[in-house]
């Protein structure tokens, strides 16, 4: 049975009224977790409120689609800065991302090692509590935090501490062009020290990312430099000597082509199609290759590292607990793609330090006492 939400006040009855657990869905493309209960859906929140090209400031009701938002800031030459991910071909979803999805899972894509992730640019939101409570925090601009930053706190909550209804964002020119260059042959290691050269360099790198078996089958190790026509020319010149003890670098592509490469790191094309469960590792990126060696070794995995290496995407052979590699490594986990029956066994998420799940803990009771939004999406086992 699925709850329909039109306004805000239907969403703040419904959930006052509701006698068991609740399954909020955006546009129904990032279920990720293991949820029951009653459907709620926000698809009917949709709208943009409010949008200031020169203000660089949109304001837009939870379930409006995502598709809708980037084109409408495509025709005033602006885009969300942090590129977030469609999850739609690597989870086997239809649908249409929704904005409220989007800041919920707090999504989030190669930009973010130089732009930020998407609760950067929350500016403020709308939401709906366990009680059925409607809270407003933040506004329209960056200054206006005062007190307890709840828009923060909402972004990556998954619909546990409360349901959005409106999101308030700061978007940013879009850049005129760009290009990659790559470098193809290099071991996981030498990719993420030249990544971390790159990235460390003055040539304004935007996102950094390597892949064994690469867009066109060769390992590959993709910066991409974004901006004014003759300055992106010039910074891939320099980067190319800059990064020269790393072999010949004379591969630099047309911002067509770079598109297309950062679209499949975006949403990690490379796992579409293949069998098996999908994790998102994070750890520190110099560790990245050495939790990719364990992933090899024990596994066989498939790997595409992105954000400089510090960010994992792992296929691996379905029931595989790929968490098993962190031993000795900090960082943590998160299922993306398995059987319910995995998901089950291993758990979504990881664990948190036990004063982070009592941080958690307590702010679930205060926002959700009843425990009925997304009840166990987020516990660990």
């Amino acid at each position: 049975m699925q709850a329909m939400i039109e306004t805000e006040a239907d969403l703040s009855e419904v959930i006052a009224g509701a006698s068991g657990p609740l399954t909020v869905v955006g546009g129904g493309t990032r279920l990720i977790g293991l949820t029951a209960g009653q459907v709620l859906a926000t698809e009917g929140l949709s709208g943009v409120r409010l949008y200031e090209p020169g203000a660089l400031t949109l304001v837009a009701g939870a379930g409006t689609p995502l598709g809708e938002i980037e084109a409408l800031l495509a025709t005033e030459g602006q885009a969300l800065a942090f590129e977030p991910m469609d999850h739609r071909g690597l989870l086997g979803q239809t649908g249409a991302p929704s904005v409220g999805g989007m800041v919920a899972a707090n999504v989030s894509g190669p930009r973010r090692v130089k732009a930020g992730a998407c609760r950067d640019f929350l500016l403020g939101v709308r939401f709906v509590d366990g009680s059925g409570r409607i809270l407003k925090n933040g506004g329209r601009v960056m200054k206006n935090v005062t007190g307890y930053d709840l828009a923060k706190l909402m972004a990556g909550s998954f619909g546990t501490l409360g349901v959005l209804s409106e999101v308030s964002l700061k978007v940013l020119p879009r850049a005129e062009t760009s290009t990659s260059v790559l470098i193809e042959g290099l071991g996981a290691a030498d990719a993420v020290r030249a990544m971390g050269m790159a990235l460390g360099s003055p040539f304004d790198i935007s996102a950094a990312a390597h892949a064994p078996i690469g867009p066109e089958g060769a390992a590959t190790t993709m910066l991409r430099l974004e901006g004014f026509q003759q300055s992106v020319a010039y910074r891939a010149g320099r980067l190319r000597d800059h990064l020269r003890e790393f072999g010949s670098i004379e591969i630099e592509v047309s911002h067509e082509k770079s598109t297309d490469i950062w679209r499949w790191v975006r949403d990690v094309q490379a796992f579409h199609a293949s069998k098996g469960d999908v994790w998102r590792i994070v750890v520190k990126p110099t560790d990245g290759p050495e939790v990719g060696k364990r992933l090899v070794e024990r596994f066989a995995a498939g790997l595409v590292f992105d954000q400089g290496g510090g960010l994992i995407w792992v296929l691996v052979p379905a029931g595989s607990d790929a968490r098993a590699v962190l031993s000795g490594i900090e960082g943590h986990a998160r299922i993306e793609r398995a059987s319910n029956e995995t998901k089950a066994k291993l758990g979504v998420f990881p664990r948190q330090n036990a004063l982070v799940e009592r941080l958690s803990a307590g702010l679930r009771a205060k926002f959700d006492p009843r425990g009925i939004l997304n009840p166990g999406l987020m516990d660990a086992l």
